[in-house]
């Protein structure tokens, strides 16, 4: 064919072999995932796409294997590769997609430690995770990951939840308080007596959720299904009716067989097969591009019918993270630059968020980081040391109820 359009030819002795060898390869192994498809979708009674595809590349290739060896009429493979090609293509764009998905979901869960701390007979043993019990008393130290659901037993401290619940303020937790597998630990240390580890934890729950969406179909991908259905039955119904129609008006069996070939093979849609995948692989990378994970394909083309959006979470509109709104110095000995840099200078050594807002905040001012000494953490207070020789504490609310100070409120 392209040396029709390009005007020349080349040929030699033997060439419908090698063109044969080419397209058994090419049916063999480029069909083989439909052959394959087509012998799973008949044993389920689901006929699809699998079998349009499967019956229309097998009668190419049989009816050219003929050809080749004798049969009168034209040989269908170019037409035979140019199918598998483009079929190939869209179920490679359509698995791309589910693969970008399956590593958001290996994300997850690498969210949990190799290793846990574990309390046994009064000493602290560290063990594989998969050896941890139910039942047990783990020690999560500062910066650590929880390595399964319990309840706190003692220590106080304020964990990341973000990544499972979405909440982007560290939430605060204390004896009595329930913690997730996957969650990371703030600047406090807890003992915690796991309550679910395994297929019983929250964060395998959301992993087979996250699973069980993948594995759904969308409607469109269902009505797809549907389509190619009956276009299967359709397209064997109108080439048999060919073949006879042609046969029955001439006698000529090699042309009515050729008829019958190109038939069926046309009416395979290429572009109902390709355009579906297509268009959930480039939504999907769009969307996990701009900060949106899609987990469930019917939800996410039912969103084109919403006229109305409600955010329940602070942090889904803004960064989720704590910064410096405005400094406000009580006398005139300190101005605002020199407050950040004493406050920075003590908590340069905290990984509580609120430091990390403050860290932030001498960065983007451009200002130095002094050196402190005797650092020190006071839970649920806040953090002291000591900054150019001067006593400084950088403490919240429960500091000044400690100290039966009365709390400095805003002067303007």
């Amino acid at each position: 064919m392209i040396q029709q359009w390009l005007g020349f030819s080349f040929t030699f002795s033997g060439d419908k072999y090698v063109l044969l060898a080419l397209g058994t390869v090419m049916y063999i192994y480029g069909g083989l995932p439909f052959l394959k498809g087509m012998i799973g979708e008949i044993k389920a009674k689901a006929i699809g796409m699998m079998t349009l595809v499967a019956i229309a590349i097998s009668v190419a290739y049989i009816y050219s294997v003929a050809v080749v060896f004798g049969l009168q009429g034209m040989d269908f493979f170019w037409e035979l590769a140019t199918l598998i090609d483009i079929m190939l293509l869209g179920h490679w764009l359509e698995m791309r997609s589910q693969m970008a998905a399956s590593r958001a979901l290996q994300s997850l869960v690498a969210l949990l430690p190799n290793d846990v701390t574990v309390e046994r007979n009064g000493e602290a043993v560290k063990i594989k995770l998969e050896d941890l019990q139910s039942g047990e008393t783990v020690i999560i130290k500062p910066g650590e990951k929880i390595p399964a659901d319990g309840l706190v037993l003692e220590g106080l401290s304020y964990i990341n939840e973000s990544m499972l619940t979405g909440e982007s303020v560290p939430v605060k937790k204390e004896a009595n308080s329930k913690v997730i597998a996957g969650s990371i630990n703030g600047d406090g240390a807890v003992k915690v007596k796991v309550t679910a580890v395994g297929k019983d934890s929250y964060l395998n729950r959301v992993i087979n959720l996250v699973q069980e969406a993948q594995a759904t179909k969308s409607n469109t991908q269902n009505l797809a299904d549907k389509v190619a259905k009956w276009l299967t039955f359709i397209a064997i119904a109108v080439g048999i009716g060919t073949f006879i129609y042609w046969y029955a008006s001439n006698g000529d069996i090699a042309f009515a067989l050729e008829r019958m070939v190109t038939v069926m093979v046309t009416a395979c849609p290429h572009a109902l097969g390709v355009a579906i995948p297509l268009v959930v692989a480039i939504s999907t990378t769009l969307s996990a591009t701009n900060g949106l994970l899609i987990r469930n394909r019917t939800a996410f083309e039912t969103t084109r019918k919403l006229s109305t959006i409600i955010f329940d979470k602070t942090g889904t509109l803004t960064k989720g993270s704590h910064a410096v709104e405005k400094v406000f110095p009580l006398t005139d000995e300190y101005n605002a630059d020199e407050v950040i840099q004493y406050a920075a200078a003590v908590q340069q050594n905290s990984e509580h968020h609120i430091a990390k807002g403050i860290m932030a905040a001498l960065k983007e001012r451009s200002l130095t980081l002094w050196k402190s000494e005797n650092f020190s953490y006071m839970q649920g207070i806040g953090v002291k040391g000591v900054v150019n020789g001067k006593n400084v504490v950088a403490a919240g609310p429960n500091y000044f109820a400690e100290k039966h100070l009365s709390l400095a409120r805003n002067p303007n």
